[in-house]
């Protein structure tokens, strides 16, 4: 089982431990885990092929970057809890909503939601917490989730949060989740069939599929200091390791009886 909490490595370092144990090795080298990752990224590899890789840090959805022979893969890689997948301001939030065709109605329920202070612009006097909120506008709620669960919505926000983000061409290959010696690896097609299986999940927040979409702070006690995140929407994917495991799981026995029945 994957250690999902590990304090004594942090991000940066976990990922400069995993291209270490990858950069310079041949493919016949690689430990197990490493070696499965690596067919699921390209398939039967020569064993004798070297393996190259490093860490980017221009603050892309991947982290680190994997080469065989001309071939690059991008990986994003994740460890610990309440995995945040995104972050962007209000503003751009509200237009991808826009441009989603989601109805002005439902547009204004987020902004409620997220402000949670009476207003749509974050300007309101008394700001009450998520769980006031819900008891009072939990069918608002329910209703822009059925929006933002609608296939085409939800495609686009696995691309937007999770693949991509908001500016860039560059679509992630898969999602590591752990440390060097414990870790699962997920592909980018595997990443979309995990989260659009999800798009009926029960939640009580606003969500699409099991990433659940809040601002970075409600700032209930008005600290100056973090007044500004007030104002960034914050996606997070909560039950990452769970959801993988379940998929992987639910894959494996749907091929157990489609055999059974060979």
């Amino acid at each position: 089982m994957v250690n999902i909490i590990d304090y004594k490595v942090d991000g940066f370092q976990n990922e400069r431990n995993f291209t270490q144990e990858l950069d310079g090795k041949r493919v016949r080298q690689l430990k197990p885990l490493y070696y499965q990752m690596i067919v699921q990224l390209y398939g039967k590899v020569c064993g004798l092929k070297k393996v190259h890789a490093w860490v980017d840090d221009r603050k892309k959805k991947y982290d680190m970057i994997i080469k065989i022979g001309k071939v690059e893969k991008k990986i994003s890689i994740k460890k610990g809890i309440n995995n945040s997948m995104h972050v962007e301001g209000i503003s751009t939030f509200i237009h991808f909503l826009i441009e989603m065709k989601i109805g002005r109605e439902h547009v204004m329920t987020y902004l409620k939601y997220h402000y949670a202070d009476g207003t749509t612009n974050g300007k309101g006097e008394y700001r009450i917490s998520v769980q006031e909120y819900k008891l009072l506008h939990q069918e608002e709620i329910n209703q822009l989730n059925t929006c933002l669960n609608h296939p085409f919505v939800l495609r686009q926000a696995i691309n937007r949060f999770v693949l991509m983000g908001r500016n860039s061409e560059e679509k992630i290959d898969g999602i590591i989740y752990g440390v060097v010696n414990d870790f699962i690896f997920i592909s980018a097609q595997d990443i979309i069939r995990v989260i659009e299986s999800k798009k009926d999940i029960s939640m009580t927040g606003v969500h699409f599929g099991p990433l659940c979409c809040q601002p970075m702070t409600r700032n209930l006690n008005y600290n100056p200091l973090y007044e500004k995140k007030r104002f960034c929407v914050q996606i997070k994917w909560y039950d990452i390791y769970e959801d993988i495991v379940d998929y992987r799981r639910k894959k494996e026995q749907s091929k157990y009886e489609q055999n059974k029945r060979i």
